[in-house]
C-alpha cells in the first residue's frame, strides 16, 4: 500500500489491485502472489504516463516520463516478438504481466524487478541501441525471477542465462549467430586475467563481466555438444522443474545428463570450475 501526492505514478511489484484519490493523495495496492526475492521487490515512484503494450497473452505496459514518449516507443517496440520468440524457446512467461519502467535518472544498467525491468532515460534514446538489454532483462524473469538461485555463488545461473539469450535473439532477428558471438567474446577472454572461477567467484567478482560471457560461453558449449533440440528442451524442462523455487549448479547438471548419451563432466568442470577458457565444440 502506497501512498503518493496526486500527479505522481505509483509501480510497485505485484498486480495494482486499487488506486483511488482522497485529499489530493493518490493511493495504491499491489498484490504479488508469486514467491519472490527481497532484490527483487521494486517501488518506483513519479511523473510518469502508461502505455498498454500486449503481449501475447501476458499484460505489458511502458511507465516512462512523458518527454520520453518517442524513444521509449521506438527502442520497445520489438518487445511483443522478444516475448513470443523467449516463450517458443523457454517455455511460457511465468507472470500474469511485464511492466517495463524507464526512469528520468541516468543509470549505468537496466535492473531486473519481479515481473518488471528499470531502465534509466540513458537507455530509451530512439535508436535501438539497447535491444540487447531489453533481451537480457527480459530473459531474467524466466532465469533468476522464476528459477531462483539456492546461494549467490550459482549467479551464473541468472546472468549467464541472461546474457545466451541475447545472442539467441541476434540470431533470431538475422544479426550475429549465437555461434559467432561466442567465438568472438571467447577470444576477447582468453585475453583476460584467468583469476575468476565461474562456478563459485565469490563477492568480488560475481558481477564480473566474464561471469556473464563465461556463462553464456557455458550453455553454448553444452547446445553444441547435446544438439539444438535437446539443448531447448533442456532450458524448457529447467524452467518448469523449479518454477517459483530456487536451485543450484548441481542441479542444472543434474537435469543436463538426461539429455546426452556421453557424460558432461568435462565440459561443465572446464567451463565452471577451470580458471583457462576452454575450446568451444
Amino acid at each position: 500500500r502506497v501512498s503518493a501526492e496526486q500527479g505522481y505514478t505509483v509501480v510497485g511489484t505485484g498486480v495494482q489491485t486499487h488506486y483511488r484519490v482522497s485529499s489530493g493523495r493518490g493511493q495504491w495496492v499491489f498484490e504479488q502472489a508469486e514467491p519472490t526475492a527481497s532484490y527483487l521487490v521494486t517501488l518506483q515512484i513519479g511523473r510518469y504516463v502508461r502505455t498498454e503494450l500486449a503481449l501475447g497473452r501476458v499484460t505489458g505496459a511502458l511507465v516512462y516520463p512523458p518527454a520520453l514518449k518517442e524513444g521509449v516507443l521506438a527502442d520497445f517496440s520489438g518487445l511483443p516478438s522478444m516475448m513470443e520468440f523467449f516463450e517458443a524457446s523457454f517455455g511460457p512467461y511465468p507472470f500474469p504481466e511485464y511492466t517495463v519502467i524507464v526512469t528520468p535518472d541516468v543509470l549505468e544498467i537496466p535492473l531486473e524487478a519481479q515481473a518488471m525491468a528499470i531502465f534509466g532515460s540513458n537507455h530509451a534514446g530512439g535508436v535501438g541501441l539497447v535491444e540487447r538489454l531489453v533481451a537480457h532483462e527480459l530473459a531474467h524473469q524466466w532465469f533468476g525471477n522464476s528459477v531462483g538461485l539456492a546461494s549467490w555463488k550459482h549467479i551464473w545461473l541468472n546472468e549467464g542465462f541472461a546474457c545466451y539469450s541475447e545472442w539467441l535473439w541476434s540470431e533470431h532477428q538475422g544479426g550475429p549467430s549465437a555461434d559467432s558471438l561466442a567465438r568472438q567474446f571467447r577470444r576477447h577472454l582468453v585475453g583476460q586475467p584467468a583469476d575468476i572461477i565461474l562456478g563459485d567467484p565469490g563477492a568480488a567478482l560475481m558481477f564480473d563481466d566474464r561471469v556473464y560471457k563465461r556463462g553464456a560461453l557455458t550453455l553454448h558449449a553444452l547446445r553444441r555438444t547435446v544438439g539444438d533440440e535437446p539443448f531447448f528442451g533442456l532450458l524448457r524442462e529447467w524452467v518448469a522443474t523449479y518454477r517459483f523455487g530456487v536451485a543450484d549448479t548441481d542441479d542444472f547438471r543434474a537435469l543436463a545428463a538426461g539429455y546426452v548419451e556421453g557424460p558432461l563432466e568435462q565440459l561443465f568442470d572446464g567451463w565452471l570450475f577451470g580458471t583457462s577458457v576452454p575450446r568451444l565444440p
